[in-house]
C-alpha cells in the first residue's frame, strides 16, 4: 500500500466519490455542490443542488444522476449543465444511489429523519428504471447507506450502518432484488460508503471508528486504513484503477448544527494492491 496523500481539503461533509473520465467526482453536502477534481487537485463545480444528503452516480451512457433528497427527485445532469427530472422518488429523505449496467438506478433511504431526532424506523431501496418508473425493491434495512453493484450486474451490496453488516441481493433481469443475505458481518463496524474491487472484496468507510476497511465475503478483514477523522465513503479509480479515494471529515453528530467540523472535509488518496473491477 502506498503513502496516503490529500487530494482535496478544507471542505464540508464530503460524500459519494465516483471516478469517471479521468476525474474524481465528489459531493460536498455542506455546500450543496457536486465537484469534479482532477489528479492535480483542480476543482470544478459541476452542479449545485440544495439537498442533504446529496449523492450521485453515472448511467452507462455517462450521464450523471443526482439524488435531490429534499425534493424527492432523481435529477439528470444534461450536457449543457442544466438539471432535469429523471424520476420522481416521492417523499423526501433519500440517501445513496448506485446505477447498474442496464441503467437501473437503485436509491435508498432511511424510514426516519435522524437529524430531527426521530426514533429509528427501517429503510428501503427503490428502483428507478431508465424510463423513470419507480418501485420499492427491498425493505427492512435498519439504516441503508452506501451501495455497490458487482461488475457482472448480478449482485447489489447495501451497507446497513445500524445493522453493522453488508447485505447482498441478487439482481434480476428486470432489476428486481431477491435472495437477500448477509454478505459480510462486520462486528462493530459501521459501514457508510462502499466500493468493490477486482477480487470481489469490498471496501467500506467507517465514521465512528475513523477507518476504511477491506473485507471479503463473510466478513474476514483483509486490510485496514486508519484515519484521523471519520471515513464517510470510498471509491476505487485513478489512471490504473488502483487508487482508493476516501472522503473523510470530523463528525460532530446528527443533532449538531454542523454535521461535521467546518473545513474538515478531505478527499484522501492511497494506492492499494487490488484495483477496481473497471466497472462501475
Amino acid at each position: 500500500m502506498g503513502r496516503m496523500r490529500t487530494l482535496l481539503d478544507g471542505r464540508g461533509l464530503l460524500e459519494s466519490p465516483r471516478w469517471y473520465d479521468d476525474r474524481l467526482y465528489v459531493s460536498d453536502w455542506s455546500a450543496g455542490e457536486v465537484l469534479g477534481v482532477d489528479p492535480a487537485g483542480q476543482i470544478e463545480v459541476v452542479a449545485r443542488v440544495d439537498s442533504l444528503p446529496l449523492c450521485t452516480d453515472r448511467t452507462p451512457d455517462g450521464a450523471m444522476l443526482i439524488v435531490s433528497s429534499r425534493d424527492g427527485l432523481l435529477l439528470r445532469r444534461e450536457d449543457d449543465g442544466t438539471l432535469s427530472t429523471h424520476a420522481e422518488l416521492g417523499r423526501p429523505g433519500w440517501n445513496d444511489i448506485v446505477v447498474d449496467g442496464r441503467g437501473n438506478a437503485y436509491v435508498n433511504g432511511a424510514g426516519f429523519d435522524p437529524m430531527a431526532g426521530e426514533e429509528p424506523v427501517a429503510g428501503v431501496v427503490v428502483l428507478a428504471t431508465p424510463d423513470g418508473t419507480v418501485r420499492e425493491v427491498a425493505g427492512d434495512i435498519a439504516f441503508p447507506n452506501g451501495m455497490a453493484v458487482t461488475p457482472d450486474n448480478g449482485t447489489l451490496l447495501v451497507a446497513d450502518s445500524y445493522g453493522h453488516c453488508l447485505v447482498a441481493f441478487d439482481i434480476g433481469a428486470d432489476g428486481t432484488l431477491s435472495e437477500r443475505r448477509t454478505w459480510a458481518d462486520l462486528g462493530d463496524g459501521t459501514p457508510d460508503g462502499i466500493c468493490v474491487d477486482a477480487e470481489g472484496a469490498a471496501w467500506y468507510a467507517d465514521v465512528p471508528h475513523r477507518r476504511c476497511v477491506r473485507v471479503a465475503a463473510g466478513g474476514d478483514v483483509l486490510d485496514t486504513i486508519e484515519l484521523d477523522r471519520g471515513g464517510f465513503a470510498c471509491a476505487l479509480g485513478g489512471p490504473a484503477g488502483s487508487t482508493l479515494f476516501v472522503a473523510a471529515a470530523e463528525w460532530q453528530g446528527m443533532q449538531s448544527a454542523d454535521l461535521v467540523t467546518p473545513g474538515s472535509g478531505q478527499v484522501l488518496a492511497v494506492e492499494v494492491d487490488v484495483p477496481g473491477p473497471g466497472w462501475p
